[in-house]
């Protein structure tokens, strides 16, 4: 009988533990299920997270990616340890000025990029070594493609 009840507890903590997460998860990129949604109306709506930014999931040719929306990037930006799982092969190296100053980065072509159902093919993209974190900065080489709105703590995309 004790063992039933050890059981049930530890139970009710996992569900508690889960439960917070996904709370949590959802208030710190609120477009985390955009991956499971398409364009109805032509239109991909963000949402800016607590932190003022605006993440989505998407996809580079067909994989799995997560994006940090930056109006700021001149081209997509891959991490390295990313373009290696995306097979992404390195094109020629050049000097860049980032956030974090100057770096290295490979230039490379993207067959499709897509986010939320807004796709974009032979998009220009940067591998850049030594790149935190896992997600992609999403460039204006595919957000020029679209029409972009922002109202409040908005980021409309629409195709154009």
């Amino acid at each position: 009988m004790r063992k039933t009840g050890t059981v049930m507890i530890v139970l009710g903590w996992l569900l508690l533990a889960g439960l917070i997460w996904w709370g949590f998860n959802g208030y710190l990129n609120p477009n985390a299920q955009l991956a499971n949604v398409t364009v109805a109306n032509g239109e991909v709506v963000l949402k800016r997270g607590p932190d003022g930014h605006f993440r989505a999931p998407g996809q580079i040719n067909g994989q799995p990616v997560d994006f940090l929306v930056d109006t700021g990037a001149t081209v997509v930006a891959v991490p390295e340890q990313l373009a290696r799982r995306l097979h992404l092969e390195p094109g020629r190296a050049q000097r860049v000025h980032t956030a974090n100053g100057e770096a290295v980065a490979y230039s490379t072509r993207l067959d499709e990029v897509n986010l939320g159902g807004a796709a974009a093919y032979d998009v220009a993209a940067n591998i850049v070594p030594g790149m935190a974190g896992g997600e992609a900065l999403m460039g204006m080489s595919f957000l020029a493609r679209f029409e972009i709105a922002m109202n409040g703590d908005e980021m409309r995309i629409r195709g154009r």
